[in-house]
């Protein structure tokens, strides 16, 4: 039996993987500490095979950030991980995991552009979020030797029935209006049914190295909205009358345009760099939306 510490308590991710854990047959133990404050540090890691560190602070409105905010996301990102892992390490576990993200490669490629990741494309973070989270893995690397294994994930977007960001904002559209625009962008995605097999699969096979887990297609934004409609006995028509105005606040830039761009523009991982020795993507695209709206 392996022992897992979810270290982040109340999380999306951690909640998720704490459930799939225990609804599976899987020699896996979990057992969460909250990390607000400081009664952390006194709690004791002896025991524990693997620490899956998932507090954090995410979704940030950059362009809203006053300068002690941007501090505070480097304390909690990465200063609070490495602080945890040191922990870790020294109490003997042999096995940590974090949770970073491909917003260490920047934005999203803008309308009509592509934006493929692969194996040889360099990080390069856009604001002080993604910078947060690429100082925190460069921090951890330095902690391994051979007995003190990291695994860092930079999935993309993470979506499933409860999931906080970008995809709820998409599900309210989807029943409120009848047109959404068709724009022909590429995005990786994972569901979060998805992303507890991959690490379920870490945790048993004592992995260790930088991992992109993803769901085996991409998606285009326009055909997840009006999946998502069609799971509520709607159909959502898609268009492309929007496109000249999309196109237009896109090259504006500003707010607008970044949140435009983020929404229609282009940005997936290489698919080869996904694949694993053993298969963890157990559900699809369709099954997923079905799952999340269910």
């Amino acid at each position: 039996m392996k022992k897992v510490l979810i270290t982040g308590a109340g999380s999306y991710i951690g909640t998720a993987f704490e459930k799939w854990i225990a609804s599976q047959d899987y020699s896996i133990a979990t057992e969460t500490l909250d990390m607000r404050g400081e009664a952390w540090r006194e709690h004791d890691f002896h025991g524990f095979d693997a620490v899956f560190h998932v507090a954090g602070m995410a979704h940030a409105d950059v362009g809203r950030v006053t300068e002690e905010q941007k501090q505070l996301y480097y304390r909690v990102n990465c200063d609070l991980a490495l602080e945890c892992a040191e922990k870790a390490k020294k109490e003997g576990v042999s096995q940590f995991i974090y949770m970073s993200s491909i917003i260490v490669y920047g934005e999203s490629a803008g309308i009509g552009r592509q934006k493929v990741i692969t194996r040889d494309t360099l990080p390069a973070p856009a604001n002080f979020y993604g910078d947060s989270k690429l100082k925190a893995e460069e921090g951890l690397r330095g902690l391994e030797d051979d007995s003190f294994g990291v695994v860092i994930l930079r999935p993309p977007m993470i979506y499933g029935k409860g999931s906080k960001g970008n995809y709820p904002l998409l599900a309210k559209m989807a029943v409120k209006f009848p047109f959404f625009p068709r724009e022909n962008n590429q995005r990786s995605m994972l569901y979060i049914g998805n992303l507890c097999r991959f690490l379920q699969l870490m945790i048993q096979n004592g992995e260790r190295g930088t991992f992109y887990p993803q769901n085996a297609e991409y998606v285009q934004t326009g055909n997840m909205v009006a999946a998502i409609a069609l799971e509520h006995g709607k159909k959502v028509r898609l268009t492309r009358i929007f496109h000249p105005a999309l196109l237009l606040l896109g090259k504006l830039g500003g707010k607008p345009g970044g949140l435009v761009n983020k929404a229609f523009g282009s940005m997936v991982y290489e698919q080869t760099m996904s694949e694993y020795r053993e298969e963890y993507r157990m559900y699809g695209f369709e099954e997923s939306i079905r799952l999340t709206e269910s």
